[in-house]
């Protein structure tokens, strides 16, 4: 067996390099991967624009992978399995991780950004990090981790059935959080600045769909769907400030607002609208392993609802045209997946 990994050198510059085979360690599994996703993070990267580049860096954190060696194990994983993974490392004593908040542990080390990541046909990875998906078809098991992020911020907007929830972004993330929050019973609008964009996330569920075309229509809109009261949560996942203005305008009084993107721009923020609102704002880092698991039993029962989100298929060995051309096509395509 020969190794090879996607090397991402600097922004806009990607190889396909050889690299050494890896050797299991005690508690490890080696992975021969599958499909791997091109998060918005990747291509931040790729662009030069993510607050938490590093280069030379292998990217890549959502993937799917079939199990080559494997100890006895807690799990019952047996070489041959299809696994998903959680690719957020943490330290495991920080005050976060001693509280079981490990998906934002102080020393978060997620792979593809402070850490080797997934994008070589092999890599080992502890295997409690690793999670079994049964029937699942392995393309769709490497959009677990995306959909995780948009499920984790979810849960915290403590959203309610028949609530009004605003997602601003209808890029993989967004509409993933769209999907999860109508899991939640609540009517869910989408906003974007691409059209194509919200015709695919009202193929997928969407109540309804905002074109961010300008403040003012934005504002007509928005007025329209909640009768001018606002929206009861409002969820960030573009990573500008501009977008997270939005949802502190749009929020209705007493709302919920939740940070799910990551901008390297600050806010010019007038803090009285969060008193005068009372206004109840939360951060979203990452997920837990139980939302890992919610997902491949519900992505397992509703294969079809997300294989819309996989836009585009390359080889692995043409992942430089697979970001360049995603970089270039951002505004039509949602995910955009290698083949290992």
């Amino acid at each position: 067996m020969t190794n090879q990994s996607v090397l991402m050198t600097a922004p806009g510059e990607i190889q396909i390099v050889e690299a050494p085979m890896p050797v299991r360690k005690e508690g490890e599994a080696l992975l021969e991967l599958l499909y791997g996703g091109l998060c918005g993070s990747d291509l931040g990267a790729y662009r030069g624009t993510y607050a938490y580049a590093k280069y030379p860096n292998v990217p890549g954190h959502e993937f799917s992978a079939k199990v080559v060696e494997i100890g006895e194990n807690e799990a019952g994983l047996r070489s041959g399995d299809i696994v998903t993974a959680n690719p957020y490392f943490n330290c495991g004593t920080c005050y976060s991780c001693r509280r079981g908040l490990v998906n934002c542990c102080v020393d978060n080390q997620t792979m593809g950004v402070q850490r080797a990541g997934a994008y070589s046909r092999f890599i080992t990875m502890p295997v409690e990090r690793l999670y079994p998906v049964g029937k699942l078809e392995p393309k769709l098991a490497a959009l677990v981790e995306p959909f995780a992020i948009g499920y984790h911020g979810v849960q915290q907007a403590m959203i309610q059935p028949d609530d009004r929830v605003l997602v601003v972004g209808a890029g993989t993330i967004g509409i993933f959080t769209m999907l999860a929050a109508k899991q939640k019973g609540a009517r869910v609008y989408i906003t974007d600045v691409a059209e194509e964009k919200l015709r695919i996330a009202q193929k997928m569920g969407a109540d309804g769909v905002l074109l961010n075309d300008s403040p003012e229509h934005f504002a007509e809109q928005a007025a329209q769907i909640t009768q001018g009261d606002g929206f009861d949560g409002a969820l960030e996942a573009v990573g500008m400030p501009e977008t997270l203005q939005l949802c502190l305008d749009h929020a209705a009084h007493g709302g919920h607002v939740v940070v799910i993107g990551i901008s390297k721009r600050h806010l010019d923020l007038d803090s009285n609208i969060i008193q005068k609102k009372e206004l109840m704002i939360r951060g979203s880092r990452n997920a837990q392993k139980q939302d890992f698991l919610d997902l491949i039993a519900w992505v397992t029962e509703n294969q079809q609802a997300v294989a819309p989100m996989i836009t585009d298929l390359y080889p692995f060995t043409q992942a430089a045209d697979a970001f360049r051309e995603f970089a270039a096509g951002a505004a039509t395509k949602l995910k955009v997946m290698l083949q290992f």
